[in-house]
């Protein structure tokens, strides 16, 4: 699904530069705002997927504000964009947990990298139990995080969920019905997702032959992931390699 990006900024050039830059990328920017007043009225009107801001704004309140807004129902992503680098207005974003913070002047890559961890750990945040205010004294993030650590250096394997599973001691049902609930999706999408987003990174940073990548992230034959990287994007391999290539050479 498209993700909508609300920008909170009060200077028009690099306002309209972060939405250049997110919607080239294949993100959707929503009409960005220049003071705290409105980006509160646009985050509720709008459930943008992530908001970018900046702390130094016009009129009364500034980006902090609304970072500890956001934090509130920790619903929403958020990452600063600010030249702010001194000792104090660190501590006041400590205090808001922002997702992501990037310093001006940024390149095209520092926004699209900052997005896209943001957006992932976003996702998860219910396996950080410093985040989980639902059942803090569980250890069911505990043993999820263990899962998911695994799934994530193993992603050349064949992963199945009874293995998974006895990695938390629990029943399988027990095991699917934790993950689903604290991950958001079932193990095998979570690998899948995985394993497709590994494959777009190996296609835009490397050269790698397709067939390679295919054996790289653990499927048994180069057919079998053209069939499911393009369910999964929409697009062949090889399309969203030169696609990804000429964005590139766009945002340089």
């Amino acid at each position: 699904m498209e993700k909508k990006i609300l920008i909170v900024e009060d200077e028009a050039i690099i306002a309209a530069d972060l939405r250049r830059i997110i919607n080239k990328h294949g993100w959707t920017a929503l009409p960005p705002c220049n003071n705290q007043k409105q980006a509160l009225i646009n985050i509720k009107e709008q459930s943008p997927d992530l908001v970018l801001i900046d702390i130094n704004l016009k009129g009364k309140g500034n980006g902090i504000g609304i970072g500890s807004f956001l934090l509130e129902s920790d619903s929403i992503p958020f990452i600063y964009v600010t030249s702010l680098t001194d000792t104090l207005t660190f501590d006041e974003v400590k205090k808001t947990r922002p997702m992501g913070f990037i310093i001006k002047p940024f390149s095209p890559r520092d926004i699209t990298s900052a997005i896209e961890i943001a957006l992932y750990n976003h996702k998860h945040r219910k396996l950080d139990p410093v985040r989980n205010k639902i059942v803090p004294n569980s250890q069911v993030p505990f043993k999820l995080r263990k899962v998911t650590n695994f799934i994530n250096k193993n992603l050349d394997k064949r992963l199945n969920v009874e293995t998974l599973a006895a990695m938390t001691e629990w029943k399988r049902y027990h095991f699917i019905r934790n993950f689903k609930k604290y991950v958001g999706t079932t193990p095998y999408q979570y690998v899948l997702e995985l394993k497709i987003s590994k494959a777009k990174s190996l296609l835009q940073e490397t050269d790698l032959p397709i067939s390679s990548i295919a054996y790289d992230i653990g499927f048994q034959s180069h057919s079998s992931f053209c069939v499911t990287f393009q369910k999964h994007a929409n697009m062949s391999a090889e399309n969203f390699r030169n696609l990804s290539r000429i964005k590139t050479q766009e945002l340089c």
